[in-house]
C-alpha cells in the first residue's frame, strides 16, 4: 500500500512538473503579446482623451508613486506644438472585485480632460458597468459612469450620490473609482502647478 501511494504521489508530481513547464512556456510566448497589446491600448486610450496632443512625454519618474490611496502607474505630460495641454495618469487602486485601472486626463484648465478605465474586475452587470459604453448612469443624456467625470473640476466635491452618479447597485466600486479618479486628477494638477511655478521662475 505504501508504494501505491508513494508511486501514486510520483505520478502527480510529474504531471504538477509538466504543467508548470508548460505554463512557463505559455507566459513566455505571451507576455510580450500582452505587454505590447496594453501599450496599444493605452496610446489609443491617451489619444481619445486629448486628440489634438502631438506628443505625450513621460513623467512617470517624477509624478510615480502612491497617492491619496491610488497608485500612480505612469504619467504623461500632454503637448502639442511644444506647449503643455494637460496631463494623463494612469492609476490603479482597491475597488470591489480586486483591483482596478484607469486612465485620467487633466487639461491645463485644471478639468477633468476625460477618463477611461482600463481594466475592472468588479461584477459583470454591476460594477463592471464602469466599463461598458452602453451604460448610462444618466439615461436621459446618456453618460456613462466614466463619461460624467468629463469637463468636472477638479475643486468639485467627487462626492458619490452628490456630484458623482453612482453604478445602480454598485456604490462600493463607485466610491472607489472616484478616489481613484480624483486622486490622478489632485496629482496632476501638483505636477501641473510645480512646473509652472518652476517656469516662471
Amino acid at each position: 500500500m505504501t508504494k501505491q501511494y508513494a508511486k501514486l504521489g510520483f505520478i502527480l508530481a510529474a504531471f504538477s512538473l509538466v504543467a508548470c513547464v508548460g505554463l512557463s512556456f505559455v507566459y513566455a510566448a505571451t507576455k510580450d503579446r500582452i505587454a505590447n497589446q496594453a501599450s496599444v491600448q493605452l496610446q489609443a486610450s491617451l489619444k481619445e482623451l486629448f486628440p489634438e496632443a502631438d506628443a505625450f512625454k513621460d513623467v512617470t519618474a517624477d509624478l510615480g508613486g502612491s497617492f491619496k490611496g491610488a497608485t500612480l502607474d505612469a504619467a504623461y505630460l500632454v503637448e502639442r506644438s511644444g506647449a503643455p495641454m494637460g496631463m494623463a495618469v494612469k492609476a490603479s487602486g482597491n475597488s470591489y472585485g480586486g483591483p482596478a485601472t484607469l486612465l485620467v486626463g487633466v487639461g491645463i484648465d485644471r478639468r477633468i480632460a476625460g477618463v477611461r478605465v482600463l481594466d475592472s474586475k468588479d461584477t459583470p452587470g454591476l460594477g463592471y458597468n464602469a466599463m461598458n459604453p452602453s451604460y448610462f448612469v444618466d439615461k436621459a443624456t446618456k453618460k456613462t459612469f466614466p463619461g460624467q467625470f468629463t469637463g468636472k473640476a477638479l475643486t468639485d466635491g467627487f462626492a458619490v450620490k452628490q456630484d458623482v452618479a453612482a453604478i445602480a447597485a454598485a456604490t462600493i466600486t463607485s466610491k472607489a473609482l472616484t478616489g481613484i479618479i480624483k486622486a490622478s486628477g489632485d496629482a496632476a494638477q501638483a505636477y501641473l502647478e510645480h512646473t509652472s511655478s518652476v517656469g516662471g521662475n
